[in-house]
C-alpha cells in the first residue's frame, strides 16, 4: 500500500509518501508544496490540484491520508482549508483512492503517546522514526509525514482485521 499524507495548507501544505513492505515502513518521497499569498486563490487551488495529481500518479498512490479539520481561531482559514480538502475528496474519487481521515489528536497520540504534544515534539519523533531523513525545512512537512505514518499504520490494523 503507498499512502499520500497531506497536512493542507494555502502558503505551505506539507506532505509526505510511504509505503509498507516486508515490515519496514519506507519513505518515498517528502516535501512542501508552497504557494505565494500574491496569487489568487483560485490559482492557488489548481496548483494544488495540478500538484497532486502529479505525485498519485508518479507514484501509484492507493490512499489519502489527512487530518480531520478543526474549527481554530480563524473561520476564513477554515472555510479555505475546506477547498482544498475538498480537491483531495475528488481526486479519491478521481482515482479510486481510499480516503484516511484522522484527528489532530489521534495523530499526536500515536506518534508521540500525548494527544496534546506541540508540532516541534511531533517532528522529533519522526526524525528518531526515520534515522536517515534529512530535517525538513518546516514543520508542516513532519505534520505530513506523521499523517502519513498513521495513514499506514491505519492501513495494516485494517489489513488485519479482514
Amino acid at each position: 500500500m503507498i499512502i499520500l499524507g497531506i497536512d493542507p495548507g494555502f502558503s505551505v501544505t506539507g506532505f509526505g509518501i510511504m509505503r509498507k513492505e516486508n515490515g519496514k515502513t519506507l519513505i518515498l518521497d517528502y516535501g512542501a508544496l508552497k504557494m505565494s499569498s500574491k496569487d489568487h486563490l483560485s490559482r492557488r487551488i489548481a496548483l494544488f490540484h495540478d500538484f497532486f495529481c502529479t505525485k498519485i500518479e508518479k507514484w501509484g498512490i492507493q490512499a489519502i491520508a489527512l487530518e480531520t479539520p478543526f474549527l481554530g481561531k480563524n473561520a476564513q482559514n477554515f472555510l479555505k482549508l475546506g477547498y482544498l480538502r475538498g480537491i483531495l475528496y475528488l481526486l479519491a474519487d478521481r482515482y479510486k483512492l481510499e480516503l484516511i481521515e484522522l484527528s489532530p489528536r489521534s495523530i499526536k497520540l500515536a506518534v508521540t503517546g500525548s494527544g496534546a504534544a506541540q508540532k516541534e515534539q511531533v517532528a522529533r519523533v519522526i526524525g528518531q522514526l526515520f534515522k536517515g531523513l534529512a530535517a525538513p525545512k518546516t514543520l508542516d512537512i513532519t505534520d505530513a509525514l506523521a499523517v502519513t505514518l498513521c495513514g499506514i499504520w491505519h492501513q495494516s490494523k485494517t489489513r488485519t482485521l479482514q
